[in-house]
């Protein structure tokens, strides 16, 4: 069945109609999914009986809820979801809570064409594009939703390479009749889908991170192919044709490898191409994956690489690890395990 979260009003009155409603009924769809957030057409109690049977006959909420959960020691929470005909295939969202915020982890693909080689998303595999009502069940079937205050996609998948589902999303997460957010309260994580980038760059409002991990090519394509494809100054390049001064930001993700990307000659690497640009630079602890031979570089090492950025006008922090006792930190989302719920 057709699933109708992700539908625009206009959409829904095009639907309403199709099942023999006036084209009004739509504007109560939308408002039933986005601002009510029901779980069934049944719910939806304003429309006659037999208009809730006419859509139950042909469409889908598409809400669906977790098929695992699981909690860490630091409180974060992994949902995992189940992916409509793919058999087997799962995603996996996290929330991640810390003081006041209360951010959301979210996938925009079941598994990942990119290959990274250090990410457990990457080396599964592509499996499937997510709808936009995919995306947005996520935020609805979590515990607490209406507790949620930000949202990252840096789940599993590359944004970019399923934008029309992530923007689709993305209009609905910040549109009036929708959930009214902010975008200010929304980044999207991307590895450089550089074509891809710039249509992003010039329709949405959302923050941007980038994964960048090695400031010099011919090491960063060692673990990152998309740098053959997309070199990352191209990437660079387009950034800094955009205003970074104002509200939406620009951060760099990070990973630090030990002996690999984390030296003087890295760091001054990294100050020189990022100079000048308004930004904000992540370190990510490596977390450790069967068959990759790298380990994350020492505390004190990140510690020394932070500074000397920061010494030098590059604005550095080192991002605390969260979820890793559940397989909910960076790089380890694989999709695979059902945890209790």
């Amino acid at each position: 069945m057709e699933k109708i979260l992700g539908k625009t009003p206009q959409e829904l009155e095009q639907v309403a109609v199709g099942c023999g409603l006036k084209p009004f009924a739509g504007r109560q769809i939308a408002r039933w999914l986005y601002v009510s957030r029901v779980r069934s057409i049944e719910e939806m109690s304003n429309i006659s009986k037999s208009g809730r049977e006419a859509l139950a006959s042909t469409f889908e909420t598409g809400v669906s809820a977790p098929i695992g959960r699981a909690v860490s020691s630091d409180g974060t929470v992994k949902y995992l979801f189940g992916v409509d005909n793919q058999a087997g295939s799962c995603i996996e969202s996290v929330v991640i809570p810390d003081g006041d915020r209360r951010t959301l982890c979210v996938s925009s693909q079941a598994g990942c064409g990119m290959n990274c080689s250090f990410c457990m998303t990457g080396r599964g595999g592509f499996h499937s594009q997510l709808q936009a009502a995919d995306i947005l069940n996520q935020f609805i079937s979590i515990d607490e939703p209406e507790k949620l205050t930000n949202a990252v996609f840096m789940g599993m998948g590359e944004p970019l390479a399923n934008y029309g589902a992530v923007s689709k999303a993305i209009e609905v997460l910040t549109a009036d009749w929708g959930f009214g957010w902010s975008p200010k309260r929304i980044t999207v994580s991307t590895i450089g889908v550089l074509p891809v980038l710039k249509q992003y760059l010039d329709e949405q409002k959302t923050h941007l991170a980038v994964s960048l991990h090695n400031p010099f090519g011919e090491e960063r394509a060692q673990f990152m192919p998309v740098e053959k494809t997309w070199p990352l100054r191209d990437v660079i390049g387009l950034i800094r044709r955009y205003d970074w001064s104002g509200q939406r930001r620009v951060s760099f993700e990070y990973t630090m490898f030990a002996g690999w990307n984390d030296t003087k000659r890295h760091a001054d690497a990294l100050i020189r191409l990022l100079k000048g640009l308004e930004c904000r630079v992540n370190l990510i602890r490596f977390h450790k994956i069967p068959g990759f031979p790298r380990e994350s570089s020492p505390q004190g090492v990140m510690e020394a690489f932070r500074d000397r950025l920061n010494a030098n006008g590059v604005t550095c922090t080192i991002r605390a690890s969260r979820g890793e006792d559940i397989l909910a930190a960076c790089g380890l989302l694989a999709g695979e395990t059902k945890n209790s719920l």
